[in-house]
């Protein structure tokens, strides 16, 4: 963290600044009254800014600190002390909501007053230009250590919405990862159940009804196949991979090819078979145009 000595450095604020500033604080007093005034006139005429001072106490009271801080300028000293001051007030600025913009505003307004002052009192060319300079660096010194009190309010926003938002995710993350290893359990207990139906339905070829046994057994079996697909894609997704639309696609094609089997053992009419089928050669399409369209992604 920079010390006020590290900023006036940076500042080339120099001892005989000091000491030019520190000439100057008899003339400031004198004038710090109507600094205050001319300061606050134009704020009021300021809507954005003007609603900070309705109050006439409070209007008072803010340019008393307004002249405690003017003739703080030329005291002289500027250590560390005076830092933790400007840090406060750039603090108190922040806390009510004061855009930064008018800051520099006021700053600026200051500046030229303070200008207006130095041609008032000293009409020695040479003398008023290295005032001047002097009180160029301090009120420079005092917007930078002000500003930064909004840049560091700036950054703490910053840093509590990317830590929320990394927590966030994390969260997100690990419960959809729970969510998958639940559907991977699910689809495993699914799948002994069709490995149950299996055997099911090998029983019937053992009962006589072959034609039965085989066709319901041969559905069985393409549910199985695809279970272990469905299974095997999750695997993947719980790795990383990408999820895979096609897989319940087919499912729902076996699904409508073990429908049309059992179907044809029942006998249904004509037009429930031709329904089955009907749905069977869309769901076909579909698929195909599905790989299709994603083709240019597998190939990678």
């Amino acid at each position: 963290m920079l010390t006020m000595q590290d900023i006036k450095n940076h500042y080339y604020f120099t001892d005989e600044d000091a000491e030019l500033l520190r000439s100057l604080q008899p003339v400031a007093d004198a004038n710090m009254d109507r600094m205050a005034d001319e300061f606050y006139d134009y704020l009021l005429g300021i809507p954005e800014t003007a609603t900070y001072i309705k109050d006439e106490n409070f209007l008072l009271k803010l340019k008393k600190t307004h002249r405690d801080w003017f003739s703080s300028l030329f005291t002289g000293t500027y250590d560390n002390q005076y830092l933790n001051t400007l840090q406060r007030i750039g603090s108190a600025h922040v806390r009510v909501g004061l855009n930064a913009h008018f800051v520099n505003v006021g700053m600026n307004l200051v500046r030229h007053f303070v200008v207006e002052m130095l041609q008032e009192n000293f009409p020695g060319h040479e003398e008023r230009r290295r005032l001047r300079a002097a009180c160029e660096k301090i009120i420079d010194i005092n917007l930078d250590i002000m500003s930064a009190s909004y840049q560091q309010e700036e950054l703490k926003k910053f840093f509590l919405s990317r830590r929320l938002e990394s927590q966030l995710i994390k969260a997100t993350e690990r419960f959809t990862h729970g969510l998958n290893l639940v559907l991977v359990l699910a689809l495993a207990g699914l799948s002994l159940s069709v490995v149950g139906l299996f055997v099911w339905d090998i029983g019937h070829i053992f009962q006589g009804n072959v034609e039965k046994g085989i066709l319901s057994a041969l559905g069985s079996l393409l549910i199985l196949w695809m279970m272990i697909e469905l299974m095997e894609n999750e695997v993947k997704i719980l790795k990383g991979g990408r999820f895979n639309i096609l897989f319940f696609i087919g499912v729902i094609i076996v699904a409508m090819i073990r429908e049309i089997l059992i179907s044809t053992l029942r006998h249904d009419p004509l037009t429930t078979q031709a329904f089955l089928a009907g749905t069977l050669l869309i769901l076909g399409v579909v698929y195909f145009l599905v790989s299709k369209s994603q083709q240019p992604y597998t190939s990678h």
